[in-house]
């Protein structure tokens, strides 16, 4: 009797996938199609996702538009089942910096995939090393070596074990509003109680100081070497995301680099937001003229096509891998797939010139949002970014959450950061229209003047 319930449930479950299969497949759907996705998406986040999604879309969408459902994507827009497009500011938090499917970068992924998808993991796999080869060319200074992640977490916790198997030492200093991730090692680093009180105790050995505050970095340097917990690194955001777009104050990443090199401890630069081009520099380190030991990348490091991370480290600070480099693995990371995404995203971000145009454009996007809340001093806090990498932030969270609101039914999606709640960001692909950054502004303006303070 089992059997026949297992033959039946199983042949259900066939029947579904090939369903979803044949939805794929299609390059256009109707709308009993289009309804029958909405609700089975809506259905599966309540009953099997997670329905504090749900939730979360209401607070942040008008009407019944939580239910939105994303479906298909180009350039700087994405479309929803219906149809709908909308002109994506929030850039998958950063990843698109080369455009949603970069025709270039898709036709290296398939190519590779007509060949091979994923490595032997045994064999010497030749794009992880043509790769390798490439970020050591273009990271700042004598960045030489590189690991290979899946994502932003991943690298920061690659680069925290690099750390420590360098010195021995177990004492690293982050900041406040800082983010570098939710698995336990990143998570330490990361500043929010909300998302490091259920999980607590984390890593132990972390300080957080002030960001920009150098005096308060200094003296954390010397009381950690008077009680013999000397420093292994300071991991920094060079300029701060999920924490509301901070810049740092001038010099201060310079100081923090000298520091380092005082006390024998190492920069890393988490770049898993800032890099590739999204503040105006291939890397914001550029922007501040200070190289970092080990840097980390991620989120558009996969063109906005394949999951991808790496960091990136000087040969001195790589080598205690060398023995054993076994030490630190993972299965997927610098698969085929995702180095020949990278490759491919890089070129498009040299032969375009894109680091520079992100930082012209920026500054032109930057202007006319500040314009454009001119006389609503009651509800804007401050206006503020680098590149296509921008901060809008007011009073209260609830101005936030009702421009959020106004813009998305407006077609433009934004969101808040994950730190700072009062702020929402602007993070575009780099190859948006100036006529897009026009339409942009001009639906932000028709909202705020129409949110009460």
């Amino acid at each position: 009797m089992s059997i026949d319930i297992n033959n039946k449930q199983n042949q259900q479950v066939s029947e579904y996938i090939n369903k979803v299969l044949d939805l794929i497949e299609k390059e256009e759907i109707n709308e009993t199609e289009a309804a029958w996705i909405t609700k089975e998406t809506v259905d599966g986040f309540r009953e099997h996702v997670n329905p504090g999604f749900l939730e979360y879309r209401k607070t942040v969408t008008e009407g019944g538009q939580f239910a939105a459902v994303e479906w298909s994507d180009n350039g700087s827009c994405f479309k929803d089942v219906n149809g709908k497009e909308y002109i994506d500011c929030l850039g998958g938090f950063g990843i698109y910096n080369v455009g949603h499917r970069n025709p270039k970068v898709v036709k290296a992924v398939t190519d590779q995939l007509k060949r091979q998808a994923l490595h032997s993991q045994d064999l010497l796999d030749p794009l992880r090393a043509m790769l390798a080869k490439i970020l050591a060319d273009i990271t700042p200074g004598d960045l030489k070596y590189a690991f290979f992640t899946n994502s932003g977490t991943e690298s920061v916790e690659a680069a925290l074990k690099l750390a420590k198997m360098y010195s021995e030492r177990t004492t690293f200093i982050s900041t406040t509003r800082a983010f570098h991730g939710k698995s336990l090692g990143s998570l330490s680093g990361t500043a929010k109680g909300m998302f490091r009180k259920p999980f607590l105790p984390l890593i132990p050995g972390f300080r957080h100081v002030p960001f920009g505050d150098i005096d308060m970095m200094r003296k954390t340097f010397e009381v950690c070497t008077t009680v013999g917990e000397d420093v292994a690194a300071v991991i920094l955001e060079p300029i701060q995301g999920e924490g509301g777009i901070i810049l740092p104050p001038e010099g201060y990443l310079k100081q923090v680099r000298e520091l380092c090199d005082q006390y024998g401890s190492l920069l890393i630069f988490d770049e898993v937001q800032t890099g590739m081009g999204r503040t105006g520099k291939m890397f914001a380190a550029e922007l501040y003229d200070v190289v970092p030991d080990i840097i980390c990348l991620a989120k558009a490091f996969g063109g906005g096509v394949m999951p991808a991370g790496a960091i990136v480290a000087r040969e001195d600070v790589f080598k205690s891998w060398f023995p054993n480099p076994f030490m630190h693995t993972t299965t997927f990371g610098g698969n085929p797939l995702a180095c020949a995404a990278a490759i491919a995203t890089i070129g498009v971000l040299l032969e375009e010139n894109l680091p520079e145009r992100a930082g012209e454009v920026g500054a032109y996007f930057l202007e006319k949002l500040k314009k454009a809340s001119k006389g609503h001093e009651d509800k804007v806090q401050e206006i503020r970014g680098q590149g296509l990498m921008i901060g809008i932030e007011f009073h209260q969270d609830e101005i936030g959450y009702e421009v959020s609101k106004g813009m998305f039914d407006r077609g433009v999606l934004v969101a808040g950061t994950l730190i700072n709640s009062k702020t929402i960001r602007i993070e575009p692909a780099l190859t948006i229209s100036y006529e897009e950054v026009d339409k942009v502004v001009s639906i932000f303006k028709d909202v705020l003047g129409n949110v009460n303070a």
